[in-house]
């Protein structure tokens, strides 16, 4: 089933990142798919921001991983950027399945340089930037 969620301006991107909370039900693991620009980190930022993460939020393109916590409930929510990944071993030996099978909310921006190491109920987010400079969230 696919759900799609449309950002129409930027100042309505914490609405759909409400509306994409509202879909997550109890996955935990979330693969966004888009181009370079299409507003990955943007979107992710707004999500970890309404479920409570008061840190800030930055693209972990030179860590790999970003750990934040919930400060309403506690939970713990992992932020991979896998750009700079050459090979998947690199992700395997920094405990990628650790991570994604702990429970914790992961959120992956390029997981295509992964795909085999992503489990099999990951639920696929693709970020597609329309030619008005809006933005279509399809969750699948």
């Amino acid at each position: 089933m696919t759900k799609t969620i449309h950002i129409d301006h930027l100042e309505s991107i914490h609405e759909a990142a409400r509306q994409f909370i509202a879909l997550m039900d109890d996955r935990t693991v979330f693969a966004f798919r888009g181009t370079m620009g299409a507003g990955k980190t943007t979107f992710i930022k707004a999500i970890c921001e309404e479920l409570g993460v008061e840190d800030v939020i930055n693209s972990p393109t030179f860590a790999i991983i970003n750990e934040y916590r919930s400060e309403k409930t506690g939970e713990l929510i992992y932020h991979f950027d896998f750009y700079r990944i050459n090979k998947p071993k690199e992700a395997e030996e920094i405990g990628t399945s650790d991570y994604f099978y702990s429970g914790a909310l992961c959120f992956i921006e390029w997981p295509e340089k992964i795909e085999e190491l992503l489990p099999e109920d990951v639920v696929d987010v693709f970020i597609r930037e329309k030619p008005d400079n809006t933005r279509m969230v399809e969750i699948k």
